[in-house]
């Protein structure tokens, strides 16, 4: 093949034989459309000007495709499918040999394209792989259902107007649960004042001097009882005031910066969907260039099969040149999505994964502080244990993993991960 590479040389065109004895002749005996060309080393060549099918050897007379055609493999969007660049590899007529059957012009668009759409698909500028051909994906966290392998994809919203991705439905998921945790402490704090106003009132009674002449044993058994309920508004105030510094408190000042550091997040995600979206732009106007510079190369290409002129000759060197650029262009392009995209792929599984983490803690923290309030409730008032053992029940029964799954289940978006675009 080294004697190939130096007949499709770029900077030689292919020249007709010189005139031998015989030669009109000879040509005038090959099938219709095969013309003979001698290459620089001497030794001749044929070319089917309506195939572009290019041999060594003589064409018979009989209609069919030569023994040996001298071929090359189809440029994909400016490149072999070895990946060397076009601009490498042969540009003369002989190299442009159509497939039999392909409607498409070698290294046109429209065949990796339809390659593209059967291994992934693109939706709102995030590539995913086709559901019919999709290979197996492992879970990031197989072993559990972790934020980070089920929100991958966009939906519609409630009123299915617009779309909301995957992170901005657990950014609202973790802003609803600040605002509960927030109604809890205001919960806690009317359960503080109907304690402080119980024993308000409970001190006013036992201080009220009703039956106060009573006399004897019996009167002391009363002035006992009186003074109970003064003990009882002191057991109830202390309970008040542990649940204020013990419980309300702390939910309200857990994370008190929560919503500001949650819209740090939202901006830095929404920042990469940004991004992600400029470079599969790029990647698509890259194309639609590519496209529009292999038609024009076609058009030259033919125009040189018809008439070899000098003016001919340069504008479709020129033609190539900006075809392979526009190639080069396109893979810088995909280059640079795949590269968005893996940065928008690796901060998604950080952030949710911190968000998961958050949410871990916050249950945690509700849930011990629920139960120190059930502790106190029971020091308060050991006669009213039945009201609250239900709650206890309950409280030990709180998996923070378990409301993660049955929360997931419900609003997950998609389990697919992203892949890389192919070209």
């Amino acid at each position: 093949m080294e004697e190939l590479q130096e007949v499709n040389s770029p900077l030689q065109k292919p020249r007709k034989a010189t005139p031998q004895p015989g030669e009109d002749t000879l040509n005038g005996h090959l099938p219709p459309g095969w013309q003979s060309y001698m290459s620089p080393q001497g030794r001749r060549y044929y070319v089917n000007t309506f195939t572009n099918e290019t041999t060594w050897e003589r064409p018979s007379s009989v209609p069919g495709t030569p023994k040996s055609p001298v071929t090359q493999q189809s440029p994909v969007n400016g490149y072999h499918i070895s990946g060397t660049p076009v601009h490498q590899l042969d540009s003369t007529p002989m190299n442009r040999r159509k497939a039999s059957g392909d409607p498409q012009t070698p290294g046109s668009p429209a065949a990796p394209r339809r390659q593209s759409k059967e291994s992934s698909l693109t939706i709102n500028c995030v590539t995913f792989p086709h559901p019919d051909i999709m290979p197996e994906q492992q879970l990031l966290k197989p072993s559990e259902w972790s934020y980070c392998d089920y929100f991958w994809a966009d939906k519609k919203d409630s009123q299915g107007n617009n779309t909301v991705s995957g992170f901005e439905i657990l950014l609202q998921k973790q802003l609803k649960g600040k605002q509960m945790q927030k109604e809890m402490a205001e919960f806690v704090r009317e359960r503080i004042k109907i304690e402080e106003e119980y024993a308000k009132n409970l001190s006013k009674l036992s201080q009220n001097s009703l039956a106060a002449q009573e006399e004897g044993t019996l009167g002391e058994a009363w002035a006992q009882l009186k003074k109970s309920l003064a003990d009882e508004a002191e057991v109830h105030l202390k309970f008040s005031s542990k649940l204020q510094s013990e419980v309300e408190k702390p939910l309200l000042n857990f994370r008190e910066n929560f919503k500001k550091d949650m819209k740090k997040c939202d901006h830095h995600i929404a920042d990469l969907r940004k991004q992600l979206a400029s470079r599969y732009a790029a990647v698509e106007k890259a194309r639609k260039a590519l496209t529009e510079r292999q038609k024009d190369l076609e058009i030259k290409t033919q125009q040189l099969e018809v008439k070899l002129s000098n003016k001919t000759e340069e504008e479709i060197k020129k033609a190539r040149r900006k075809s392979t650029q526009a190639g080069d262009d396109l893979m810088r392009c995909v280059d640079l999505y795949n590269q968005a995209q893996s940065k928008w792929f690796e901060e998604m599984v950080t952030t949710t994964l911190e968000l998961e983490r958050l949410e871990v803690e916050r249950v945690e923290m509700i849930r011990q502080h629920l139960c120190q309030y059930t502790q106190l409730r029971h020091e308060t008032d050991m006669f009213n244990q039945s009201t609250v053992e239900l709650v206890d029940q309950l409280l030990r029964k709180v998996d923070p993993a378990k409301d993660r799954e049955l929360w997931v289940k419900e609003h997950k978006t998609g389990d697919i991960r992203p892949v890389d675009m192919e070209i």
